[in-house]
């Protein structure tokens, strides 16, 4: 992905510009795929535990693990696209996900936890390597959109995964089940191969990004708040995404099929949430009105979805809580490629940071509910302390720049000179 910065006019109006559509098409079937296998396994715990004779704090190591890959791959990925390019990046992140299709033939629980590994891989380089595709590929108005897409199909695949896990684990083995929703990778891995080209737009180096810059990059105000409101929103919804069926099934006397029916709406009601978020993106200029009001919906939403008793109160603040969780993804992807001195390798840091501060965040709290369970033999301390985290949303919200366009991520190094 090297061109002559002369020619990026020129190559982004003629030939490459309607391809765009066929990019667009399979970078949503990239996030849709991670979405299918991200939360797979959250409505199966309970059969996870059955079948390994496992407590509960390691069962959710099948939930929490791909979500620690993610994190530590996050940051130094998005450091290495700048460097490998984005097609092999997501030559990477398909190849990954496609790994985890041989679930159905795991022979034990240490080699099904290593498999689910390869959810955590192919998020990170899909996930990181999106941003600065986006920039060569779309006009700024179209990424806002894009960053909805991708946003609401991830969503949607978490929705059709978790609502369809444990009806599918009544007609084959649960472990083929994760196989199912692995097996689309496959596919995706193939079509990229195949289809995906290099644009002409807004070039990335070659040269990647220098440590100093990464550091600017993350000392940038606003990119701290970023980072911090997107990690507390997501330290509530893994642990509720990852423990709200079994506590629905154990503690509120639901079937594990409604349990699993109720949780699913948490990404269900997102696909519309972010939708939405887009468009208000689009005609809103401050973000932190969005971010307030996400935040408060969430928070809101968080505490009813655990604290209320029986199911015609627990789907009104599941919806809430699926709105605010959602509403604010597309501004808070959108905003890093609207500041100062932004590059594609500087995006790739930005949404490298995000995941792996998210990525961490969503690694502990199921292990924290789940720990917390087996030591009080309670889920209430774990998800009051995960619900507490989403508050983080709304201080994000308070604190950020009226004007992030002026928040500069400018260092006194100038980026690399294109080949």
């Amino acid at each position: 992905m090297v061109n002559d910065s002369k020619d990026i006019t020129t190559e982004t109006e003629t030939p490459y510009s309607r391809y765009r559509f066929v990019m667009a098409a399979l970078v949503l079937a990239g996030h849709l795929c991670v979405g299918l296998n991200l939360f797979a396994v959250s409505p199966l715990l309970t059969l996870a535990i059955d079948d390994y004779s496992i407590n509960r704090a390691t069962a959710g190591l099948l939930v929490a693990l791909p979500l620690l890959v993610a994190a530590a791959v996050g940051l130094p990925g998005g450091i290495l696209i700048g460097r490998i390019g984005l097609r092999r990046s997501f030559i990477i992140g398909w190849a990954a996900l496609s790994l985890v299709s041989l679930s159905g033939w795991a022979p034990n629980f240490i080699t099904l936890l290593l498999l689910r590994s390869g959810t955590g891989l192919g998020i990170a380089f899909i996930f990181t390597a999106t941003g600065p595709l986006l920039m060569q590929w779309f006009r700024p108005k179209e990424v806002t959109v894009m960053n909805a897409l991708t946003t609401a199909i991830l969503s949607l695949g978490i929705a059709l995964s978790v609502a369809t896990a444990a009806p599918l684990a009544k007609v084959m083995d649960w472990q083929m089940t994760l196989t199912m929703f692995a097996l689309p990778g496959v596919a995706g891995l193939l079509a990229w191969l195949v289809l995906a080209r290099d644009s002409g737009g807004i070039p990335m180096t070659g040269a990647g990004i220098s440590l100093r810059e990464v550091g600017a990059v993350l000392r940038n105000r606003t990119v701290v708040l970023l980072l911090v409101a997107d990690a507390g929103i997501f330290v509530q919804y893994a642990a509720f995404t990852g423990w709200l069926p079994t506590f629905y099934y154990e503690v509120r006397g639901i079937s594990r099929s409604q349990a699993g029916f109720i949780t699913g709406m948490l990404p269900l009601v997102g696909v519309f949430a972010v939708l939405a978020g887009g468009v208000v993106a689009l005609r809103v200029s401050s973000p932190r009105p969005l971010f307030v009001a996400s935040g408060l919906l969430a928070g809101l939403g968080g505490l009813g979805a655990f604290l209320l008793p029986g199911p015609a109160l627990i789907y009104p603040a599941v919806i809430i809580l699926g709105i605010g969780s959602w509403f604010y993804v597309p501004t808070l992807l959108t905003l890093p490629m609207r500041m100062a001195g932004i590059t594609p390798e500087r995006v790739a840091v930005i949404w490298g940071s995000i995941l792996t501060f998210s990525g961490f965040a969503m690694f502990v709290s199921p292990i924290l509910v789940g720990g917390l369970r087996d030591l009080s033999g309670s889920f209430i301390p774990g998800l009051a302390i995960a619900s507490a985290a989403s508050w983080a949303l709304i201080l994000a919200g308070v604190l950020l720049p009226r004007n992030v366009s002026e928040s500069s991520v400018r260092t006194s190094q100038a980026p690399s000179k294109p080949d």
